[in-house]
């Protein structure tokens, strides 16, 4: 009987990013990121030739230069889906319109960074990038108007990461109110995908989004079975006022993770935050100092 050939090694999948031409700083940064993954890395010095690159052969990601406005990239994208249409690709703009960001949710865009551009959060959302599997439909568009956007989001968090970097870049509040907004905002999203969906992500959650001229609402609705919040013995919001951290101790009987801070610190950080009667379905109210001074419609 003759020996078995030996198997030859592994096939090593080899990752392609395209990076438009930025900034030294961020050209650096951008290529050491994906260095550290052995990914083959490519560089264009214009959407244009980005286009051509792309064309001729796949790319797993793209990321765009900040020299380009978001209308620019936009243009790029709608093209790239025509020859690409599962290829990744992150928006860095120097300048954009207001309904920019939500096109870019629209015509499934990675993410979107204009300048200042945090390094930080670019650097998380390129892992994110790198990693996340079938990404393409993790956010979905169910209506999008500039004072009113209604989602359906995939219950994992990357897909949420991605949802709140949106967000940061489609707010016309001062940093510090949409930093708090933020903060609420993803822990009560966070709940409802944890304690709605069991993060399981064939499950999906609703968001709406509504900008007047005196407040942001925020709406969150899980596929779960709701809760009373009576009934939240892991959660610091069912503490006695004079022993805030009994809940630590439920939580650590039932084997949950430390934590249970998140709808205390989102009542702090917003206005109002309302649930329906059944328990799965959260309202956030943020209440504008001064009213914005045009009105989109």
């Amino acid at each position: 009987m003759p020996e078995a050939t030996p198997a030859g090694p592994t096939p090593v999948t080899h990752h392609r990013a395209l990076i438009v031409d930025s900034n030294p700083e961020l050209n650096q940064l951008i290529t050491g990121i994906l260095a550290q993954e052995e990914w083959e890395v490519h560089l264009a010095v214009s959407n244009g030739l980005a286009l051509e690159m792309a064309k001729a052969k796949p790319y797993d990601l793209i990321i765009t230069g900040e020299k380009t406005t978001g209308m620019e990239d936009l243009e790029l994208l709608r093209k790239l889906r025509l020859v690409r249409p599962h290829t990744r690709l992150i928006i860095l703009t120097d300048e954009f319109t207001p309904g920019d960001v939500l096109a870019a949710i629209r015509e499934r865009a990675f993410s979107y960074f204009s300048r200042p551009i945090a390094n930080e959060r670019l650097a998380e959302m390129i892992r994110i990038a790198m990693c996340e599997p079938f990404w393409d439909d993790g956010i979905e568009v169910l209506s999008v108007k500039p004072n009113w956007v209604r989602l359906c989001v995939r219950c994992d968090l990357p897909t949420a990461n991605r949802l709140l970097q949106f967000y940061r870049e489609a707010s016309d509040l001062p940093e510090a109110e949409t930093e708090e907004v933020a903060a609420a905002f993803r822990e009560i999203l966070i709940n409802a995908m944890e304690h709605g969906a069991h993060f399981d992500p064939t499950q999906h959650v609703e968001v709406s989004y509504v900008r007047t001229k005196r407040m942001i609402l925020c709406r969150v609705k899980d596929p779960g079975q709701g809760f009373s919040l009576e009934e939240l013995q892991h959660s610091a919001i069912g503490n006695p006022e004079d022993d805030p951290f009994k809940h630590m101790e439920t939580r650590e009987a039932q084997g949950k993770r430390p934590g249970g801070f998140g709808i205390l610190m989102a009542k702090r950080l917003v206005d109002d935050l309302i649930y329906n009667e059944k328990g799965n379905e959260a309202l956030l109210v943020k209440y504008l100092d001064k009213p914005a001074s045009t009105a989109q419609s």
